[in-house]
């Protein structure tokens, strides 16, 4: 999409601190964090929200994860421990539609939510 944020950095339009990066799959430090680390971890695909997942995404939706696996045993976080939140809609809190995975770590998390 041509207004959306999270396109405009995956195709270098806006500079953003890179994590990971593969063909599908990029990952970048949040600007706002939320906790000392704070990644967001998207796929490249335009992908509204997890409401809109389809069928065809079954194998990209399962490689976020095991990137966030990679991404958490790279930086050192995953052995303490780390959280992974998908908000979804409005009313669920997200705010750029563009389907993200917020991995926090760096301190013990509360029940606040991102």
């Amino acid at each position: 999409m041509e207004d959306c944020l999270f396109c405009k950095i995956v195709k270098g339009e806006i500079p953003s601190k890179k994590v990971y990066e593969d063909e599908e799959v990029l990952a970048f430090k949040d600007i706002n964090p939320a906790a000392p680390i704070h990644i967001l971890v998207i796929p490249k695909k335009h992908i509204t929200s997890l409401a809109y997942v389809k069928k065809e995404d079954e194998i990209l939706i399962g490689k976020i994860y095991t990137t966030i696996n990679k991404i958490a045993e790279d930086n050192g976080f995953k052995e303490n421990g780390y959280r992974v939140i998908v908000n979804c809609g409005k009313d669920g809190g997200q705010e750029v539609m563009h389907l993200h995975f917020h991995v926090l770590a760096g301190t013990q998390l509360g029940e606040k939510i991102v």
